[in-house]
């Protein structure tokens, strides 16, 4: 068996020593809210609407997924993000409507594109993620302005 050399060595050491002294759960402790908003650093706004009600809103958005998609993968900075919580459109409530569940296959790759570049976009996963909200509910993303986004996803408010 080789021996171990002194980097080796050192590098087992100061990551026993991490594990020792590391908290319980994340390391950052990202249930705080104040460490979210530090992450975020925007102001994030939720609002429940009905899917139905909000058809022609949503269907624009998914339309625009495309183009959104590059604008997430840029994005670092956001006065204001809105979360818009389709609960009726939830899995647990059947899904979207007729008209929304078909514009999300019509452009299901594009929508699992912006989901992975949400998650690979802290500010925005973060958003999501402190209001238990998970990628895969998220249907679309849209910019009403340079510096406000729009999510909705077809989810319930967590309680």
């Amino acid at each position: 068996m080789p021996f171990l050399d002194l980097r080796s060595t050192t590098a087992i050491a100061i990551a026993a020593l991490l594990v020792g002294v590391a908290p319980e759960g994340r390391a950052q402790g990202l249930e705080s809210k104040e460490t979210v908003e530090k992450i975020v650093g925007s102001e994030v706004k939720e609002e429940e609407a009905r899917a139905a009600a909000d058809a022609e809103r949503v269907i624009a958005a998914i339309d625009r997924t495309s183009e959104n998609i590059g604008t997430v993968r840029k994005i670092s900075r956001l006065d204001k993000i809105d979360i818009v919580f389709l609960a009726d459109a939830a899995v647990t409530e059947g899904g979207p409507p007729p008209q929304i569940e078909a514009k999300v296959k019509e452009h299901e790759k594009e929508i699992a594109d912006l989901r992975k570049e949400i998650e690979g976009n802290a500010m925005l996963f973060h958003a999501i993620d402190s209001r238990q909200i998970l990628t895969r509910d998220v249907l679309a993303i849209d910019f009403d302005s340079p510096n406000t986004a729009v999510i909705y996803a077809a989810a319930k408010p967590a309680q």
